[in-house]
């Protein structure tokens, strides 16, 4: 176990930390936001961040199965927790809920 191992775990395990956590902030939210924000559903936010999820901890050391072609899938998963994270979030989280009143 040198660096390189290490660096890669660290790296590995960062990125499905940052798409855990899109995944459950896209469980969280309610799903009205998502179309009064104009953005997608909340199942379809659930659905992309959660298999992004999947699949970047089919990339850590502590995956007991790999998924078929995740050496490429980690990009397009990383990118859209990422564009959950920074887009979607903030738009949604910035309205309220229930009744104005």
């Amino acid at each position: 176990m040198g660096f390189e191992w290490l660096f890669m775990t660290a790296l590995y395990t960062a990125m499905f930390v940052l798409a855990g956590w899109a995944f459950v902030d896209a469980l969280f939210r309610p799903s009205t936001s998502f179309v009064a924000a104009g953005k997608l559903t909340k199942p379809a936010w659930a659905g992309i961040t959660g298999l992004a999820a999947l699949v970047e901890f089919s990339m850590t050391p502590f995956a007991l199965f790999g998924v078929p072609f995740a050496g490429f899938l980690w990009l397009p998963g990383i990118v859209a927790a990422i564009v959950y994270l920074v887009d979607v979030r903030p738009a949604v989280r910035g309205l309220r809920r229930g009744n104005s009143w």
